[in-house]
């Protein structure tokens, strides 16, 4: 990857900041890149990676600012678009809002910026916390002493500082697993995935190093163990860059020295088919012309030692409905026009309970109302469920291990949520 200059421009493309990095393009294509921009809006093939006469232009909007990436090179298009958000950040970590007059009141710190996270077209540092040890704000003054480089900087762990101390070391590791959910009218699942994401907050002092050990299937085969241990097929794993891969790759160790605070671990996807946690079942019922009522029944699908907490259910009413009148088993439903929807709402529910909720409505217009409810949008379904991965993810250990001995205390804890999660009505 090597990038030839980079440009913050505003709304109409007028530049803000410019840093060429190798000295082979100039301003000029600043006005190119908004031309070709506005035919591939006009034509309808919008794309973030443009290409015009043996330049690449990558860009990134972001609020009222376009930041641009522009090569003569052949370079990774994905690993400059990373780039460029973790540039954003960088920015954000600064000056909280990312936007043109926040460019223009910070533009000395911006080039001090961007002349450290980038050399010579390759990046090079992208940790905020890093950065602000030795690129301060306007309002601090640097002293007279000769000011060092943080060993961040020089040293191969450039997302932590040394020298950092904590009075409690504590490690806490959460297991946040969404599942994405799709059910046909017809009460078949036609779509459902796992994703996951251990976020990890570690407050270590020193420089530690960690071992987290999980039941992951290629692992057990490896090691020869029998199936009496629930293992887990994970795909498309992603770690922070803190994590040994090679180690990994080896032998499936995830071992790494973690940055100060909270950072996402890892993630990963899982493909299988899964069982609808809450299944939400509503038949329409229309006694008259102008009245429709609903008997919506919701049943939860997992362990009775389970308990969702924050469900809200989303049906899905017509836009012209006036008066709706609910009745409910459990929590409360409250209409909202705003949504054109009625949003069931319970605190908790247990796993292999069934409520039920019944509703009646009027509609004014009775025009074509068929085909108003044939283009209903699906019902939504959120929820979490604390203590409990529906893909069976465990943490078998976490070590931490330090030269100086301590004894740091680790805290893991799970729980599952809704991400998309839709059921379309019949």
């Amino acid at each position: 990857m090597s990038v030839s200059a980079i440009f913050i421009l505003d709304v109409k493309g007028r530049v803000l900041i410019y840093r060429d990095y190798r000295g082979d393009v100039s301003t000029k294509f600043a006005d190119k890149f908004m031309s070709k921009l506005n035919e591939s809006e006009d034509s309808g093939k919008l794309s973030p990676v443009l290409h015009d006469e043996g330049v690449t232009y990558i860009y990134l909007q972001h609020s009222n600012v376009y930041l641009l990436a522009v090569t003569r090179q052949n370079v990774n298009a994905t690993a400059v678009v990373v780039f460029l958000h973790r540039l954003v950040d960088v920015f954000k970590h600064y000056f909280e809002e990312v936007e043109e007059e926040s460019i223009r009141d910070n533009f000395v710190t911006v080039y001090e910026l961007m002349d450290e996270v980038m050399d010579y077209g390759y990046p090079q540092f992208t940790e905020a916390p890093i950065l602000q040890e030795f690129i301060k704000t306007d309002s601090y003054r640097m002293e007279q002493a000769a000011v060092k480089p943080p060993m961040a900087v020089t040293n191969a762990v450039s997302w932590r500082s040394e020298g950092i101390r904590h009075k409690k070391n504590e490690v806490f590791l959460d297991v946040v697993e969404s599942v994405n959910l799709l059910v046909n009218s017809n009460g078949n699942v036609v779509l459902s995935e796992v994703t996951g994401c251990l976020k990890m907050r570690t407050y270590l002092s020193g420089m530690p190093e960690c071992k987290l050990g999980l039941n992951d299937k290629v692992l057990f085969e490896a090691q020869g163990r029998n199936n009496r241990q629930k293992a887990v097929d994970l795909e498309d794993i992603k770690f922070h860059q803190c994590v040994r891969l090679a180690r990994f790759d080896n032998d499936r160790t995830i071992s790494f020295i973690p940055p100060d605070g909270a950072f996402d671990l890892m993630t990963y996807r899982l493909s299988q088919n899964i069982k609808p946690l809450i299944w939400v079942e509503c038949l329409v019922e229309r006694p008259s012309r102008s009245r429709t009522d609903y008997v919506v029944k919701a049943r939860s699908q997992f362990k009775e030692r389970s308990v969702a907490t924050n469900v809200e259910i989303i049906l899905p009413l017509p836009s012209d409905t006036t008066a709706p009148v609910t009745r409910c088993s459990q929590g409360s439903a409250v209409y909202a026009p705003e949504k054109s929807a009625l949003v069931w709402q319970m605190r908790n529910f247990p796993g292999g309970k069934e409520y039920m909720l019944r509703c009646h409505f009027n509609l004014p217009s009775v025009e074509a109302e068929e085909e108003r409810h044939s283009k209903m949008p699906p019902i939504k379904v959120k929820f979490e469920i604390p203590y409990f991965t529906v893909s069976g993810m465990q943490v078998r250990y976490l070590k931490v291990i330090e030269k100086s001995g301590y004894q740091a205390l680790p805290w893991v804890r799970y729980i599952t949520t809704a991400g998309n999660y839709e059921i379309r009505m019949n």
